[in-house]
């Protein structure tokens, strides 16, 4: 009996690779780049499977240049803005995805950008390294307190809350506003119980106005896309700091840029941009307050294992025809398809 056929977009690591390799006929994109548009509409033709990253747009044109063979889609991401769900369950393909094993990586580099932009850690780098360092002095590369500061999350789930139990140990207040909410606060309270972390729930002026740090922990969506924009800078304290672990298209870019250049706010980092990799000459590259990382919050070897192992796990459950582990269209189960 032959083996299905399935395309990577990329190499995944081995606790996800030597199940698909003895599963399938697996095809792996080797090259350093992801496949441009042709290669991947190439290379998807006769597949039943295809595994993703978060780089790969998949629509309907690549959905149906596979054909109906294809019987699943694994993206090795939580998030799955890269593929186009509604096509994908016209068709009856279920998507799948990888979520809650990036929590504790993505909130911990979360607070280690909020740390560096808030305490000027790649700004003293730089001066060391370029020998502008000359001396010590009391008014060296001055930052901002966490103790006693309020954090403001945009987005409660699984990342901000394991955001919030980490600003718990340095003594933060910690506010919330949720685009997307999924668990509602208790009635007449505004505060969501949080294990460890004591969250109160605001409006988003509200976070904005008070927040010494904001950090984006939203999916993007079309509530979100823009979200931090130049009304949104406009009123925040030009004290504070901006971190996104979300995604680019939430900030506004151009308007994060003049907030930056003007001292609107502080300082800002981000590991998400528009596009990715930024190009060299964006504007955003020559502020010494920006920090910006190549989308790596969840770079941590257990975490990419996991992703690994679980993408597999989603890719091989549709190839066999069962339900996958992780599916984020299950309306493709026990339906009539067009």
């Amino acid at each position: 009996m032959s083996k299905p056929r399935v395309f990577l977009t990329r190499l995944i690591l081995e606790s996800g690779l030597k199940p698909v390799q003895d599963f399938c006929e697996a095809e792996i994109w080797s090259g350093e780049l992801p496949p441009n548009r042709d290669e991947l509409m190439h290379y998807v033709h006769g597949r039943n499977g295809l595994l993703c990253l978060l780089t790969d747009r998949i629509d309907a044109d690549v959905m149906d240049a596979a054909g109906p063979g294809l019987k699943v889609i694994s993206n090795c991401a939580v998030g799955v803005d890269n593929v186009d769900l509604p096509a994908a369950t016209a068709r009856g393909i279920p998507v799948g995805n990888t979520p809650g094993v990036l929590t504790d990586a993505t909130a911990d580099f979360t607070f280690a950008l909020l740390m560096a932009a808030a305490r000027r850690v790649v700004e003293g780098e730089r001066q060391v390294r370029s020998g502008g360092w000359k001396t010590w002095s009391l008014d060296t590369l001055l930052g901002a307190d966490f103790a006693g500061a309020t954090l403001g999350l945009v987005g409660f789930g699984r990342i901000g809350r394991a955001v919030a139990r980490r600003a718990t140990g340095f003594g933060m207040r910690i506010i919330f506003s949720d685009p997307n909410p999924a668990t509602p606060p208790r009635p007449g309270t505004g505060t969501t119980p949080e294990p460890g972390a004591e969250a109160t729930q605001v409006d988003f002026d509200t976070l904005l106005r008070e927040s010494d740090f904001v950090s984006l922990h939203t999916p993007l969506t079309d509530k979100t896309r823009g979200l931090m924009n130049t009304a949104a800078f406009a009123k925040m304290k030009p004290t504070s700091v901006l971190v996104n672990t979300s995604r680019g298209p939430v900030v506004d870019q151009p308007a994060l840029y003049e907030a930056l250049k003007s001292h609107r706010i502080f300082a800002a980092a981000l590991d998400v941009t528009v596009p990715e990799p930024l190009p060299i000459d964006s504007p955003l590259l020559t502020l010494e307050n920006c920090i910006i990382v190549p989308h790596i919050a969840s770079a941590s070897w257990q975490a990419r294992q996991k992703m690994s192992r679980m993408a597999a796990e989603n890719l091989i459950a549709g190839l066999k025809g069962e339900r996958l582990p992780n599916c984020v269209n299950p309306e493709v189960y026990g339906r009539e398809l067009r």
